[in-house]
């Protein structure tokens, strides 16, 4: 139970990575879990976030609609946590993808949104978390970024940027808030199956699967709650010697490229 008592906020939390995550938190243990998302019904299908974890654990759980590229609703969803509690952990795990297309075919506006998204997402989020958690002296943010950030895939250029943002934000969080005792993490996931991969057709073929999972050392595509632990894991005080680093959790993916 090592994120025993703890509030926690998690963006991006109805579905996916963001789903096991949150359900990851309030099975260690902790007081509360709060998603914040654009829609509570979750891409995977079946009850929400929230009905899941109040069904399956003894935390509690709420919803709040969160655009994290609007600045006004990140500070809602933080408004909303501490009506629980003040939050202890921040999940920016809140991102889109840009459909896997080349770089000159990729158009203005999705470009903006990509990085509206992913990085100014992350950098709303982590900036309303100190405002917060350095004034007490304590607070875990873990960032999700991705195995791209660390090893280039063809059609990502725009992702990739996004998520390398991501990472070099978390390093300098790292350092300027470690005094205060606040720890700044990154995560990096491979080849997850989630709901969105399905969609943007990385997962949809059998064709398309078994030549990712041929590429794999572990020769399998790696399941939310795999990433979900990790993230427990960083966020918790098992890890309160640990900051500014990148966690992956990829199957072996970057290393075998």
């Amino acid at each position: 139970m090592e994120l025993n008592g703890k509030v926690a906020l998690v963006t991006g939390g109805s579905s996916g990575l963001g789903r096991a995550i949150a359900l990851e938190l309030a099975r260690r243990g902790a007081a509360a879990v709060v998603v914040g998302d654009l829609h509570a019904a979750p891409r995977d299908g079946g009850a929400t976030t929230t009905e899941l974890i109040e069904r399956e654990t003894e935390a509690r759980a709420a919803f709040v609609r969160c655009d994290v590229a609007d600045p006004v609703t990140v500070e809602r969803a933080f408004a909303a946590a501490e009506e629980i509690g003040p939050v202890d952990v921040l999940v920016n795990n809140a991102g889109i993808v840009d459909r896997g297309q080349k770089l000159a075919d990729v158009d203005d506006a999705t470009i903006a949104r990509v990085l509206d998204v992913n990085v100014k997402g992350v950098l709303f989020g982590c900036r309303a978390a100190a405002r917060r958690m350095v004034p007490r002296g304590s607070g875990s943010i873990v960032n999700v970024s991705s195995v791209v950030a660390l090893a280039g895939s063809a059609r990502t250029g725009v992702y990739a940027a996004s998520k390398g943002a991501v990472a070099s934000l978390t390093y300098a969080l790292a350092a300027e808030l470690g005094p205060a005792g606040v720890r700044v993490n990154a995560l990096h996931p491979g080849m997850i199956e989630t709901a969105m991969t399905v969609e943007d057709q990385q997962l949809a073929t059998g064709e398309v699967r078994d030549r990712l999972v041929r590429r794999l050392p572990l020769r399998r595509v790696g399941l939310p709650e795999e990433v979900a632990r990790a993230v427990a894991f960083l966020a918790s005080d098992d890890a309160s010697y640990i900051t500014g680093t990148s966690t992956v959790v990829d199957g072996g993916w970057s290393r075998a490229l």
